[in-house]
């Protein structure tokens, strides 16, 4: 249970209910790398192994990464024949150099393209930082290019019958997220939607729920995809359950405007993430706590 807001939102009621089906949850690869990783293995080193996992877990619904055109057919075809569904994928983008936006764009929507065959419907993307692991900030000039290009990718996109879904991590909230902001108000909502991750912004803004849920309150309507994720006193949790952040308030939010947005679990693992089970066991029941959260999204 958690006071935010002046209300009191408990998940009880929710575990209270029957299940039946519930609603229908992807799992994202970088899940899959991160609990591979801490146990000594290599995502898809053994493709049936990893397929069989996936099984074995309950996922039947799948987001997947692409870094080339090239990347698609095969990915595309293993995860039909062994009956996942995938409706998003994740690319990743380069857009704040004006110098090489034509370029990078055309990258993308090769791949896209690509997807689209196979009946891909959301392109989620995280325009890359200065660096990764660094705390340089973008110039005003080069958010301005990325929203540009994040804006012509969009309607590019909508062109062949694709969303964009414009994600982002903690390097994108800081200086009052002057950079997760411009690329929404300086974009046009028909082209740029929002793919929202819950902890990255909640961590980006120094832990804060208010931060979120302000976010939620401006942001809403372009909401076509969640991200979920949770954590236990700031690192990330071992399963997805009740946590840092109150989900069950956050999927109340969203059914009271009628939002269905496509739900993707990535729970990971970080320094300080309990290692009590394996990656089917932690994953298989992350899923089934979030179809309960999120039980009238089904």
């Amino acid at each position: 249970m958690a006071l935010t807001g002046g209300a009191i939102f408990t998940s009880k009621d929710i575990f209270s209910r029957p299940l039946d089906n519930g609603p229908s949850i992807a799992c994202q690869q970088y899940t899959w790398f991160s609990y591979y990783q801490r146990e000594g293995k290599s995502w898809m080193a053994d493709p049936e192994a990893s397929y069989k996992d996936l099984r074995q877990a309950g996922v039947k619904a799948f987001e997947p990464s692409f870094d080339t055109p090239e990347d698609v057919p095969g990915k595309m075809l293993k995860l039909t024949s062994n009956k996942i569904s995938t409706k998003s994928m994740y690319v990743n983008s380069v857009l704040h150099d004006e110098q090489m936006l034509t370029k990078n764009i055309a990258e993308v929507m090769a791949i896209a393209a690509e997807a689209r065959k196979s009946g891909m419907e959301i392109l989620v993307t995280n325009p890359t930082p200065l660096s990764w692991n660094g705390i340089e900030n973008k110039s005003d000039q080069q958010l301005l290019a990325q929203a540009t290009a994040l804006d012509q990718l969009g309607e590019q996109l909508r062109n062949i019958g694709m969303t964009l879904a414009y994600h982002n991590h903690d390097a994108e909230m800081r200086q009052s997220a002057r950079e997760f902001h411009h690329m929404l108000t300086g974009t046009r909502p028909e082209n740029v939607k929002l793919c929202l991750d819950a902890h990255w912004i909640y961590r980006g803004a120094g832990n804060s729920q208010v931060a979120l849920f302000d976010i939620v309150t401006l942001y809403a309507d372009r909401i076509v995809e969640l991200h979920l994720r949770q954590s236990q006193d700031g690192i990330w949790s071992e399963t997805f359950d009740d946590g840092d952040i109150d989900y069950a308030r956050l999927a109340l939010i969203l059914k009271q405007k009628n939002l269905k947005p496509h739900l993707v679990l990535e729970q990971a693992t970080e320094k300080g993430t309990p290692n009590t089970m394996d990656a089917v066991t932690a994953i298989g029941n992350s899923l089934t706590y979030a179809k309960r959260i999120f039980r009238d999204f089904a």
